[in-house]
């Protein structure tokens, strides 16, 4: 049975649910991509910087839109799993660019957007939402528009304030046309209920060493959990330290802890 566009995108938003929420492990490529599906990964989120650094680049809007969408339309095709995209700020100067890039998404098969505000000012994202919401909804494609808050992220504002600054955000960017909100930045359990308790739409957060267990954070009520750049982290440091290993000692004990060449080459021996 071929599953289609409709019918990722259908499942993909059934995912988001405190009671059991989405856990994703964010790929950077096919290869990243193919082993979390493995995994048991219910779909696969992209990570901006991940994507940037094997490209050659730094992560924070530096990748153009086409060199993007490539990547996104390898990975949707590689998978059986519903994909959502990171695209940063949206890969354009303004809105219009906004929405070029969103169809660009949809065409590669995509099912969801992070879209971040960054230090723009939040009207700016606001309208970047509109455009991206009115594009899918011309496109007659079921897009689930993730909106990025880095008030805690990067420390923006007053902290005394940041609470009320970031749920003024949320608000708006659901205005605006956004299925879910993500804030990263945060591991305090009071912050992340008082958040949960106050958007209305699936919140998303992003988790590390020291977090919550994911249980844990869909008992505060978040519907979503990401690591972000963190797997692609933890495999650099990997080859890493295989690579200080050999050029230092001359060891090679560190390549007993990889996949076993088998099992990582028949994830690529028959179509998907």
């Amino acid at each position: 049975m071929t599953i289609t566009q409709a019918d990722n995108a259908h499942v993909f938003r059934s995912l988001h649910t405190p009671a059991a929420p989405l856990a994703l492990a964010n790929a950077w490529d096919v290869a990243s991509a193919r082993v979390i599906e493995a995994a048991g990964a219910p779909a696969i989120a992209t990570t901006s910087a991940g994507v940037a650094w094997s490209l050659g680049s730094p992560d924070g809007d530096f990748l153009t839109r086409d060199r993007v969408l490539e990547l996104v339309g390898r990975i949707v095709a590689a998978v059986a799993v519903p994909v959502t995209a990171d695209i940063e700020g949206g890969y354009g100067t303004d809105a219009a660019g906004v929405a070029e890039t969103v169809t660009g998404v949809l065409a590669a098969g995509a099912v969801g957007v992070n879209i971040e505000d960054s230090t723009r000012p939040p009207t700016e994202l606001a309208m970047r939402l509109a455009a991206a919401r009115q594009t899918a909804d011309r496109a007659g494609a079921d897009l689930f528009l993730n909106a990025r808050i880095d008030t805690f992220l990067f420390g923006l504002g007053d902290p005394e304030t940041r609470l009320k600054e970031t749920l003024a955000r949320a608000h708006m960017y659901v205005d605006a046309g956004a299925d879910g909100i993500f804030v990263p930045g945060i591991t305090d359990t009071a912050t992340i209920a008082a958040l949960a308790r106050d958007i209305s739409v699936p919140l998303n957060v992003m988790a590390g060493p020291g977090a919550p267990t994911v249980a844990e954070l869909g008992a505060l009520g978040v519907a979503r959990v990401s690591v972000g750049s963190g797997v692609a982290q933890v495999a650099y440091a990997a080859a890493c330290r295989t690579a200080q290993e050999l050029f230092g000692t001359g060891d090679y004990d560190s390549l007993a802890e990889g996949m076993a060449f088998p099992e990582l080459n028949a994830l690529f021996s028959e179509p998907h």
